[in-house]
This record gives C-alpha cells, structure tokens and sequence, in this order.
C-alpha cells in the first residue's frame, strides 16, 4: 500500500484522518485497506454492539455485519464527518434494526448462556474474596440490564458517551439530531439508571 500522506503532504497524518484515506483505498477496491480499518475498529465495534444488546452473544455476528455494510457501501462513501462517526452511524442502524427484531418477537436479553461458569473457573480465589467478586458481577449485571432496558436511543447515547467517551456533536451526527437533543436523552438516560440501580448507590 501506498505510504498515505496528509492534506497538507507536510505533517503525519492523524488517525481521523489516516481512516478517511483509508476508506477511499477502499471506495477504489483495496482490499488491504478494508482489513487495516476493520483490524482498528472492529473491537470499538463489538463492545458498542455488546453494550447496546446487553451482552449479547450475538455481538461479533452483527458487528461483521457492520463491516460488510461498509465494504458494500464503500462505492458511495464520500468525506463529510469522521470516519468513525459514519460508522457508528451503520452500527445504530443495525443494532436498532436488531433490537425491533427481538421486540417484534417478545424477546428478552439475558445475559448469555454458559458466561457465568467460565467467568467464576477462570476466577482467582486468591485474587477477590468470593463475596466481594459476587457483589462485584451483580453490580455490573444489574448495570448492563439498566442499560439495555433504556429506550433505543438513551441507550445508544449512554453507550457512546459513556464507554466510548465520544463528544456531544458526534453524538449527535450518529443519532441525526442536536446537540441539546443529545444533552436531553442523557440526561433522561442518567435519570432512569440511578432509578434502577438506586439499591446499589444507596
């Protein structure tokens, strides 16, 4: 692959900007170019997923859908916002698109079958006592559960700001809405969790 260079041709290249170069090697075909972006991105991707399906075991299986989504679209990609802000824009159409599925048919995430056993084999007895270790995974099972119990996009917001530390204004791209509109889910979002979890910050 061809060394990329800046606008400028003068200075690095940041990686925002090393990924939109990179997704034109792609709109041109270059398949080596498409497997440095998903080797970047695609654990951002699946914890996104993860988060958004309560832990779902079905989060690599989506997020390679993501993937093909941009390999696919790759002919029409223009640059007009981060290449990351694009992408979590096909993650939230695919993900909500998941969650309607799963509601349509009265489904309710659980958190995924066998993940208890390991977790509890692959344990240090030495390392936590095995109170402070129980207390410690309900608490984040009651977490992932208050999360993904939130409205699509509360939940969407909450994962991206939260986890994902990303700004109000990408936000609010990925979602097409404002910034305030943004400030608002949140807010409504941080409201509903303490709520749910009040027992645990009691």
């Amino acid at each position: 692959m061809n060394e990329l260079k800046s606008s400028s041709g003068a200075d690095a290249p940041s990686e925002a900007d090393d990924d939109c170069a990179l997704m034109l090697q792609v709109k041109a075909g270059n398949t080596a170019a498409f497997e440095i972006l998903v080797e970047r991105h695609q654990h951002r991707i699946v914890g996104t997923v993860a988060k958004m399906l309560g832990g779902d075991a079905d989060a690599e299986d989506i997020s390679q859908k993501v993937f093909l989504r941009v390999w696919k679209s790759a002919g029409r990609y223009e640059i007009r916002a981060k290449f990351t802000t694009w992408l979590l824009t096909i993650t939230r159409n695919l993900v909500f698109n998941e969650m309607r599925r799963r509601q349509r048919a009265r489904f309710v995430p659980l958190e995924a079958d066998g993940d208890d056993t390991p977790r509890h084999q692959i344990e240090d007895p030495g390392a936590v006592a095995p109170s402070e270790a129980m207390l410690r995974e309900e608490m984040q099972t009651a977490i992932d559960g208050a999360i993904a119990s939130l409205p699509e996009a509360q939940r969407l917001a909450i994962v991206l700001r939260r986890y994902e530390n990303m700004p109000y204004e990408e936000i609010a791209k990925v979602l097409k809405t404002s910034v305030p509109a943004v400030k608002s889910l949140l807010f409504r979002a941080r409201v509903d969790l303490k709520e749910a979890l009040k027992k645990y910050l009691d």
